[in-house]
């Protein structure tokens, strides 16, 4: 799959979530609550740094188990659009601990894009609130897909717990 193809792929999730809207965004752009909830499962966020406005950047480094032991991923990313309570885009990428991109080449995955893009809108229902979660550059049927169903399915278990701003 070429650059081009793959910057128009994207994994479309919508969840509803028993919370208002301002406390789905604070799980979004809280670094204690993002922490409890990121990545997929087994997957554990030992460093969450988050300037969110629009130029500021993020650094999270998650570490997961692999068929070849542990392993620490980094992701970096800027955020390009910060509308509270209602939109939310970053990009990610791989990086090293300094926030560095890493290429594709150079992570051994070069049918994989550079960078990324997060979008999320959140719309407010009630006392309940509507999240969309589009991530550009991750094909639909990719393992990427099944890793945000996973974390969402952790953000609805920390709301759930009782979690608040």
């Amino acid at each position: 799959m070429s650059e081009h193809s793959l910057s128009r792929a994207a994994v479309k999730i919508e969840r509803m979530f028993d919370a208002p809207v301002e406390l789905v965004w604070q799980m979004w752009t809280d670094p204690e609550h993002l922490t409890a909830w990121y990545g997929p499962d087994g997957a554990t966020v030992t460093v969450a740094k988050m300037d969110v406005r629009v130029g500021g950047t993020r650094l999270i480094a998650m570490d997961v188990q692999t068929p070849n032991g542990p392993m620490r991923m980094w992701l970096t990313g800027e955020y390009r659009d910060v509308v509270e309570h209602r939109r939310l885009v970053y990009t990610d990428a791989r990086a090293d601990e300094h926030g560095n991109v890493l290429t594709p080449d150079e992570l051994g995955i070069p049918d994989h894009p550079t960078i990324t893009e997060v979008a999320v809108e959140f719309e407010e229902h009630g006392n309940r609130t509507r999240m969309i979660m589009t991530h550009t550059g991750v094909p639909a049927d990719s393992p990427g897909a099944a890793a945000w169903n996973m974390a969402f399915d952790k953000l609805g278990g920390h709301i759930a717990a009782g979690n608040k701003i």
